[in-house]
């Protein structure tokens, strides 16, 4: 019997990396990014707590620390073990992508907190290509991918000092994400700033909103950090098409971007950028 696979901490993707005038295709690794479903059981009862996105590898850990930080265990003796979901009506490749904790402890915590705030499913096992499919059941503000316009290389490789130059919190705390809206000329429209990433991006999608420029398929989004599914997630929604990261993207990044025809641009900074899908709208 074939031992089963589990999802590695890293994917390849082949990409276009652009460096002065120059373009070349190579091989390359972008960080995994996988849901992991964290299911809470005590005694005859069992009920999802929370999934959440991470890269696999010390998923037990994770899920102690979250159980814990978030007070619903007091300490390890609260725990009974600790395991993966596997069963057979579970694909192979979404069986590590759910945890079962047992609690020591005849019933469950009352969890009506953890389900406002948490997205959480009903199904034990569940993998990146099944939340990229989710998510095209959702309302999106312009599903159509007929955007013909071109921006030139020249004109990202302006954006990274033009986004570091109106990061004024950033220039006095050095601990913030910001997201920045541009033009397709790149000129700077707004950029919004916030200790997390994902609290920046909502606030410029709710600039765009107030101002009337949802949907953004003809803007571009810079971001200071990650490219994430979460991301790429609020920018599918607003509509967005082009999307740029001064870092990484993650595996369900692109995994979205190709769904949804998305340009999706990383490592943008000084005279380089890699471009992991829609490179036709770069000129």
């Amino acid at each position: 019997m074939m031992e089963e696979q589990r999802p590695g901490s890293k994917v390849p993707v082949q990409i276009w990396e652009f460096s002065d005038s120059n373009k070349r295709n190579r091989l390359d690794y972008v960080i995994t990014e996988e849901p992991l479903e964290i299911r809470l059981r005590a005694g005859s009862e069992e009920k999802t707590l929370a999934v959440t996105m991470r890269t696999p590898g010390a998923d037990f850990d994770l899920s102690l620390g979250f159980i814990f930080s978030e007070g619903i265990v007091t300490g390890l003796e609260s725990v009974h073990s600790i395991s993966y979901c596997i069963r057979k009506e579970i694909a192979e490749a979404q069986r590590y992508n759910t945890l079962l904790v047992t609690l020591n402890q005849p019933h469950l915590p009352a969890m009506g907190q953890f389900e406002r705030h948490f997205m959480t499913s009903s199904a034990c096992g569940i993998c990146g290509r099944t939340v990229v499919d989710l998510l095209d059941k959702k309302e999106n503000v312009s599903k159509s991918s007929q955007n013909h316009w071109k921006i030139s290389a020249d004109i990202l490789y302006k954006l990274p000092e033009e986004f570091q130059t109106r990061q004024n919190l950033f220039k006095t705390t050095g601990g913030l994400h910001a997201a920045a809206l541009f033009d397709i000329e790149g000129n700077l429209i707004q950029i919004k700033e916030d200790v997390g990433r994902h609290n920046a991006m909502d606030k410029l999608i709710g600039h765009a909103l107030r101002e009337g420029l949802i949907p953004m398929d003809k803007h571009i989004v810079m971001v200071s950090g990650r490219a994430s599914y979460e991301l790429l997630q609020k920018a599918y929604m607003a509509g967005l098409k082009f999307f740029c990261s001064v870092s990484a993207p993650s595996s369900l990044a692109v995994l979205v971007a190709k769904k949804f025809s998305m340009t999706l641009v990383g490592f943008l900074r000084k005279k380089r950028f890699n471009v992991y899908n829609g490179i036709d709208r770069i000129s």
